[in-house]
Order: structure tokens, then sequence, then C-alpha cells
């Protein structure tokens, strides 16, 4: 479903049937305040290009809010776990690297 910044979010839900205005984030739940979801941390969620970049169905995102600046400035923090090597995924958009690996001709940096 489409987020209110635009994008495509598996973990978005909203519900607009009949004038509601129901969204909420399937990834980070309800949380108390001042860790709770707003639709304004849609807009520098990297949730949506994580899943656009890497498909892997091993692959587990847990979501949390942090603020910075005494909480006028909230991010959504993101971590990746694969179930298959049980480590935590550095890079998720690139994954962990044994799930997929990199074929023989491409050179690894």
């Amino acid at each position: 479903m489409k987020t209110p910044a635009g994008k495509e979010c598996p973990y978005f839900y909203g519900n607009y049937f009949r004038g509601r205005k129901q969204e909420e984030c399937r990834l980070i739940g309800n949380q108390p305040s001042p860790y709770h979801w707003g639709s304004d941390l849609c807009k520098t969620c990297s949730v949506p290009e994580i899943v656009l970049a890497n498909a892997c169905p091993h692959m587990q995102l847990q979501a949390k809010v942090q603020s910075f600046l005494f909480g006028l400035i909230r991010r959504v923090k993101v971590l990746a776990y694969c179930e298959k090597s049980h480590s935590i995924v550095e890079e998720p958009q690139i994954g962990c690297g044994q799930c997929h690996p990199f074929p023989p001709f491409i050179p690894k940096e």
C-alpha cells in the first residue's frame, strides 16, 4: 500500500473507507510516546527502499523510532536479521551475502 509519502510499503496499512483515516505501520506497531509511529516518519523511512532492493525471504526486518535533539527530530532505525545465516545484516539493501552469493565474474570489494 502507498504511504502518505508516496512510496510503496508492505508494512503500511491505511483504512480510508467511508471517511475513516486509520493509518498504522505494522512493522513498528503501537509503541508508547515518544516512540510511537506517525505518518511523518514515512518521508525518511528506508524500509520501502530495502524491500524494493532485496526480496530475500530469509531476511527479517525490525524497526524502531529514535528521537534526536530532545525529541524534535524523529527517525526510523531499521535492523535486518537473516534467518538462514543467523546473523545481523549490515547492508539490508544488499543482503548477508550467503543467501544470494555473487557470481564468480563479479569482483567483491
